[in-house]
């Protein structure tokens, strides 16, 4: 690339919005739900710093990946073995539980829509169509699907909080930071939960797979990574407006996990008749099933980078790649093994090592992040300034308090 004008910027988007799709899932739609049901518009500000710190987070990583022209498994490998070993233990666990997790949340929607069959025969095909969509398409088509679906999510999302007539005045108060009584862990769910994802280290794979390589595109990454998380805020928004408009205010509770958000659906078919209700459906499809093509394709470039590592091979394309074995093998291991859960329930020892793996990966990320941004492993002028260590550790401050919060209930 030699030049990129301002204009030109704007068409050349894309990898922001394909992360903040993969990122915001059901269970976030649910958590800000329940937080503007609770607390009206109280934690609207939390939503927004949360919003700022992905910014940060996901910025970190595209430079580091643009700056040193290295993918971020690259800058851990180079920390010693114990960041590959932890990977490599996490990836293979939360890849077998959070295959059945995606596969169910996206064939909720659609047994909903289509009760005809059984919801664990929604979820495996589910999975094979998103297996199908990533096996078969290179980056380029998986983009425009994912850009597709967000539209579906803008439109159905942002429009229902417009429907719902939201209280300026009281979202205004919104924006000044104050903590209901019982509001602590909702606060911390929404500013450290949405948005945030294994996903968001994928970020870096899916530039490169862009075309994006060198110093000279981190302005266009900048832009890019900003819009996207913009849009995640403006879902945040749009949910937690729906949570205070409709349920705060009739005094409703949602049920627990994905399926609070079929709850929402009866209250919308109530208030608004059916046409609205089959429309958050549809808008709740395309949120689980981007959430899941997302994992299943960024999280799988990742683990292909990890074994190209451990053979020794990664600056072999052939070995990392999105047609390479060893990512198609890990999108195997994301549909099929996974669909064993569906049937037989979730053994409690699995559960708690997910768990586990999963409440650190967040903290490691931030904490590795400003490791390798503040070392010689980084060009002297893309490391990072005191704005970027300071938000970067904010957000590791605030993993590591998320990540002992969750450990704990799961000793307890």
């Amino acid at each position: 690339m030699t030049d990129v004008t301002p204009k030109n910027r704007w068409k050349l988007l894309g990898p922001g919005i394909v992360v903040a799709a993969t990122g915001v899932g059901a269970g976030d739609l649910v958590a800000t739900l329940i937080a503007g049901s609770r607390f009206g518009y109280a934690l609207l500000w939390a939503a927004i710093i949360g919003t700022v710190l992905k910014i940060a987070l996901a910025e970190g990583v595209g430079r580091w990946s643009l700056a040193t022209g290295r993918t971020i498994f690259d800058g851990w490998s180079s920390l010693g073995p114990w960041a590959s070993i932890y990977f490599g233990v996490y990836v293979v666990i939360w890849g077998f539980v959070y295959g059945a997790t995606g596969m169910t949340a996206a064939a909720l929607p659609l047994a909903a829509l289509f009760p005809v069959l059984d919801l664990k025969v929604w979820a495996i095909l589910a999975g094979l169509v998103g297996l199908g969509m990533v096996w078969f398409n290179s980056y380029p088509v998986f983009e425009k699907i994912m850009t597709a679906l967000v539209a579906v999510m803008f439109v159905t999302v942002v429009g229902l909080a417009v429907l719902v007539t939201p209280d300026i005045p009281s979202m205004l108060r919104g924006l000044i930071p104050m903590l209901p009584e019982g509001a602590a862990y909702y606060t911390l769910g929404l500013i450290g939960g949405v948005g945030g994802t294994i996903t968001m280290a994928a970020y870096g794979y899916w530039i490169m797979a862009k075309g994006w390589k060198g110093p000279e595109w981190i302005r266009v990454m900048r832009l890019d990574n900003r819009v996207g998380y913009i849009v995640t805020g403006i879902f945040v928004i749009a949910m937690l407006i729906v949570g205070a408009e409709i349920l705060y205010a009739a005094g409703i509770a949602l049920g627990g996990g994905d399926r609070g958000l079929l709850d929402l659906d009866e209250v919308l078919r109530e208030r608004f008749g059916d046409v609205v209700g089959t429309l958050f459906l549809v808008g709740f499809f395309a949120t689980t099933f981007s959430s899941l093509i997302g994992v299943w394709h960024g999280v799988s470039l990742m683990f292909a980078d990890f074994f190209a590592h451990v053979t020794k091979r990664q600056g072999d394309e052939a070995v990392r790649g999105e047609k390479s074995p060893a990512f198609r093998g890990y999108l195997l291991w994301l549909t099929f093994p996974p669909m064993m859960l569906l049937f037989l329930g979730r053994p409690f020892g699995l559960i708690v090592a997910y768990g586990v793996l999963g409440a650190l990966f967040m903290p490691f990320l931030a904490l590795t992040l400003m490791w390798l941004l503040n070392s010689g492993r980084t060009p002297k002028e893309w490391r990072s300034g005191w704005l970027s260590n300071g938000m970067l550790a904010a957000a590791a401050v605030l993993f590591c308090v998320l990540a002992g919060r969750e450990l704990w209930s799961l000793i307890s």
